[in-house]
């Protein structure tokens, strides 16, 4: 069975108004998602995360372009689609919550309107019939009182119940793919709980591809089943979570997963990354990590480590599992 959602080779880059600075927010990535699955997409800030969402929504800055690679949605290439085809997939096909729902949700339009917009644009629902479902569509993200909900507006919500209004934008239209972008950054342990609940839920409920964008490493290994690692703009590691998380291969991976606290520890500091992400428009020779890896040697400073499989289901980009294996060509 085909993905419901594979990127071969993609890149984005951010070109100066004279093309005299290229920044390479997004270098060469690939991956894959079945249908009811999830993944991870983890990294410090800067290393590609969000310019890789936008990038899959072809909602990009006029500064960015796709310099190359597919993005086979269901075996279809979104890359060579005009804006106006890209329209009827946004929200029907493909669908994203983003970090902060006041970024999404327009403060002069009703809650009912802004979840019945999608409904009307893709499926040509009445006003009346869009309402009707937009309260159907808040009960499901457990909004209560949702018929008097619909009537009012983005700032008379907690921030708990926006982050669910846009939730239940995102699946207005049974999209095949949501995409959340840091969706529990502003909310507090308890409402972040019960909306990755309701995510997973949903997921369930709908046969979601899911794809989730975090820095909580703590949010992955409860929800995502794939985990990407994405450093200076590249994936440096990839895999199922479990495997990962147990075994990793790439010195940046390890050294996330340090600095995760954990309550048995009886270390006064944690486990801190020294140094910082390198200038992404002037990325060094070698591994793009080599300046703030303990574990490097001279050929990470000469040579860019190529992607290499150090076991089934696994892709690192470093030069260590490939000396492990004698030196196999990737």
């Amino acid at each position: 069975m085909a993905p419901l959602i594979e990127l071969r080779n993609v890149s984005t880059h951010y070109v100066s108004q004279r093309g005299t600075r290229v920044v390479r927010a997004v270098e060469d990535v690939s991956f894959s998602l079945n249908a009811g699955q999830t993944l991870g997409i983890v990294g410090e800030s800067g290393s590609g995360k969000s310019t890789l969402a936008l990038t899959l929504l072809r909602v990009l800055p006029t500064a960015a372009r796709i310099a190359g690679g597919q993005i086979l949605l269901e075996g279809d290439d979104l890359v060579p689609k005009d804006e106006e085809e890209m329209r009827r997939i946004r929200g029907k096909k493909i669908a994203m919550i983003l970090q902060d729902p006041m970024a999404s949700l327009n403060p002069l339009f009703t809650i009912g309107d802004q979840v019945g917009e999608p409904i009307r644009l893709h499926e040509g629902a009445s006003r009346k019939e869009a309402w009707r479902r937009a309260i159907d569509l808040l009960k499901a993200v457990r909004i209560p009182a949702a018929e008097t909900r619909v009537r009012q507006y983005p700032h008379e919500m907690s921030g708990g119940m926006r982050q669910r209004i846009v939730g239940a934008i995102g699946i207005s239209c049974e999209p095949r793919l949501l995409i959340a972008d840091e969706p529990t950054t502003s909310l507090d342990l308890t409402i972040q709980a019960q909306y990755l609940k309701l995510l997973r839920d949903l997921q369930e409920e709908h046969k979601l591809g899911l794809i989730f964008i975090t820095h909580n490493l703590g949010i992955v290994a409860k929800m995502c089943d794939l985990l990407v690692v994405m450093y200076a703009g590249r994936v440096v590691e990839s895999g199922p979570v479990s495997r990962v998380f147990n075994t990793p291969y790439h010195p940046y991976t390890e050294a996330l997963l340090q600095s995760i606290p954990r309550m048995s520890d009886t270390r006064e500091r944690l486990t801190a990354i020294d140094g910082q992400p390198p200038d992404m428009s002037a990325l060094p020779l070698g591994c793009a990590f080599a300046a703030r890896c303990p574990k490097v040697f001279d050929r990470c400073r000469k040579e860019a480590p190529p992607e290499f499989s150090p076991e089934e289901g696994r892709i690192a980009r470093c030069w260590l599992p490939i000396q492990a294996a004698g030196e196999a060509q990737p």
